[in-house]
């Protein structure tokens, strides 16, 4: 993996974090097509720099990250299932990202499923429960959905988005509280792969992973802000005809 992949991915990972299209997907797909080797530091780099893109959400909300300690309550427990779920169906996991095919029906399935959402929770653009209004088993509920995001190309911001839909919760608000949800899941998965690589890592990818992070943060930061404006005015339907687009023409190029 050279700098320019690593500039590239980090753009990739900057745009694609947040908005429900998936951003592992979408780094599966571009390290295929640049002929990027499938090692465990490039598995491992695609994970790392989604924490540089988590570190967004604590740039632009860190005042929601300073209320009582219920909201901290239910980030956990949110938490707990892809936690959970993630250390026992690792290896499987790692499989999965390797399959292109995987990522194209994930994004084609997962698309159909936004191009419905406008529809059967259009009242929720302008009401709906807010983060506050969560319950315990509300948040556990959530954490399932994100678990769904393990799967590559399903979109761990559309999982828990489209559970907190179900829920009841505003759009905005289920966009939101995806972000918070996101970074003690990506720091946790940051830790994790970084305990698996510190041994044998060079210096020079250290280089590349803080390289991949910073664009991603940088990135991320105007990401967010384009996808709330979208959400709250649009819904998610255009990503949902996106995603099918995608997947499509993943298919088609692989047959």
């Amino acid at each position: 993996m050279t700098y320019l992949h690593a500039i590239i991915l980090g753009i990739i990972e900057g745009i694609t974090e947040f908005l429900p299209i998936s951003s592992t997907g979408h780094m599966v797909i571009a390290s295929s097509w640049m002929g990027i080797s499938d090692t465990d530091f490039t598995k491992a780099f695609e994970v790392i720099i989604q924490f540089g893109a988590i570190l967004s959400v604590l740039f632009l909300y860190w005042r929601r990250f300073l209320p009582e300690m219920n909201f901290y309550k239910k980030l956990f427990v949110a938490f707990l299932p892809t936690a959970i779920i993630g250390f026992f169906a690792k290896h499987a996991v790692d499989q999965l990202l390797e399959s292109v095919q995987v990522v194209a029906w994930s994004l084609i399935l997962g698309g159909i499923v936004l191009i419905l959402s406008d529809r059967f929770f259009a009242r929720l653009t302008d009401w709906g429960k807010k983060t506050k209004d969560l319950t315990y088993p509300d948040s556990m509920k959530l954490g399932l959905f994100q678990s769904i995001a393990m799967i590559p190309g399903v979109s761990r911001s559309g999982a828990t988005i489209m559970g907190g839909l179900i829920l009841g919760m505003q759009k905005k608000e289920a966009a939101e509280f995806s972000f918070f949800l996101a970074v003690p899941t990506m720091a946790a998965a940051t830790l994790y792969k970084l305990t698996k690589i510190y041994k044998t890592i060079q210096p020079d990818q250290i280089d590349i992973l803080a390289l991949g992070s910073l664009v991603a943060f940088l990135v991320s930061l105007l990401a967010i802000k384009f996808f709330i404006g979208i959400v709250s005015k649009y819904g998610f339907r255009g990503f949902g005809y996106y995603r099918v687009a995608l997947g499509l023409v993943i298919l088609f190029s692989k047959s």
